[in-house]
């Protein structure tokens, strides 16, 4: 998975409407798009199956002239997301210039295989979007299945995931997630969604900024020359003049300096960084030796392994000292509850083990 996105297309900017409502409406958003002269490719929903019945779904077909129209008066390339192969068929009849798979679809790899056999033998760049469920190993097989048809030109996108706890977010970002494929695959280009993350207008200039400064290599917001009257998630479109304004005010940081005197103290504070690395490994390590201890015992003298009121006392007393040392109290629970959970996987493991 090759990153064929050229440095001058960062970041790239995706934007058009959730859904393609008429051809009015697509063209004049897109006129208004084009003037902002930003937006890298214009997106529009073709088919959109809602949750619901009885809710707008989308014209079909014949919404793929109106998308094609705005690509011969704009210039601008024009995107629409595909489910069924017969969706690829119909964007390539009507020379759509890049697709995108969709969450729910990703879910899915029964249709992603469709999807796959469909793209064989085409050179479109291919979207794809995160599942609905934080899933990192169903998302790299979507993007390996239609790698593994010949498509090279894929990108993730990172939409949000839906979570079991409820948050400020429509979908949840988990940015822990997308920084993992990141890492195992350097060179595919991740572009955020912060539309379908925030649900609402509100915040999409806050998430659109985090995902330029976690270097994502573009964005794609949902925009509509009157949102409020929007067919479909209209709470999180916003007008392309709106969509000017977020994009002028974000910052574009730089990857890396090509100052020395820059380079090199950084290059400092990350081997200081590394020293402490190593002291905080080698202090988990001592701390597991010690819970070994404390499992043989309980073993032999037929303890449980759960104690709640020590754990209450370690809970109280480490996050008062955290605290106290300027910790964040979401990190320094996090980090707590990870440190008991591996504890009591380790005094498992003693308690079942029959050699000892």
């Amino acid at each position: 998975m090759s990153n064929w996105l050229s440095a001058s297309s960062r970041p790239l900017l995706i934007s058009g409407p959730c859904s393609a409502e008429s051809r009015e409406q697509l063209i004049s958003t897109a006129d208004a798009l084009a003037k902002t002269g930003l937006v890298t490719a214009f997106r529009a929903g073709i088919w959109k199956p809602r949750t619901r019945l009885n809710s707008f779904e989308g014209h079909g077909e014949k919404a793929l002239s109106w998308i094609k129209e705005v690509k011969e008066k704009t210039g601008m390339p024009v995107a629409a997301e595909v489910a069924r192969p017969k969706h690829v068929e119909l964007c390539l009849k009507y020379d759509v210039d890049i697709i995108w798979i969709g969450a729910r679809s990703v879910v899915n790899p029964f249709s992603i295989q469709e999807l796959a056999e469909a793209l064989t033998n085409t050179n479109i760049p291919v979207l794809i979007k995160n599942p609905v469920n934080p899933d990192l190993q169903l998302w790299i097989g979507a993007l390996e299945r239609i790698n593994k048809a010949g498509i090279d030109k894929l990108a993730a996108i990172h939409r949000g995931f839906n979570t079991w706890n409820k948050t400020k977010y429509k979908n949840t970002p988990l940015w822990e997630i997308p920084i993992e494929l990141k890492r195992l695959f350097p060179k595919l280009p991740v572009i955020c969604d912060p539309s379908h993350i925030c649900g609402n207008r509100t915040m999409i200039k806050e998430v659109a900024q985090y995902a330029l400064d976690l270097d994502m290599d573009g964005l794609m917001i949902e925009s509509h020359i009157n949102p409020g009257k929007a067919l479909s998630d209209k709470n999180q479109q916003i007008t392309p003049i709106k969509l000017k304004k977020i994009i002028e005010k974000l910052q574009i940081r730089k990857t890396t300096s090509s100052e020395k005197e820059i380079t090199d103290t950084l290059a400092e504070l990350r081997r200081k960084i590394d020293m402490v690395d190593y002291k905080i490994l080698e202090a988990l390590t001592e701390r597991m030796n010690v819970v070994k201890n404390i499992g043989y015992l309980k073993k032999n003298n037929k303890i449980t392994i759960l104690q709640i009121k020590r754990w209450n006392n370690i809970i109280h007393n480490r996050k008062e000292t955290g605290l106290k040392l300027g910790i964040n109290k979401e990190f320094l629970n996090e980090l707590l509850n990870l440190i008991h959970k591996e504890a009591i996987n380790v005094q498992k493991r003693i308690m079942n083990d029959n050699n000892n």
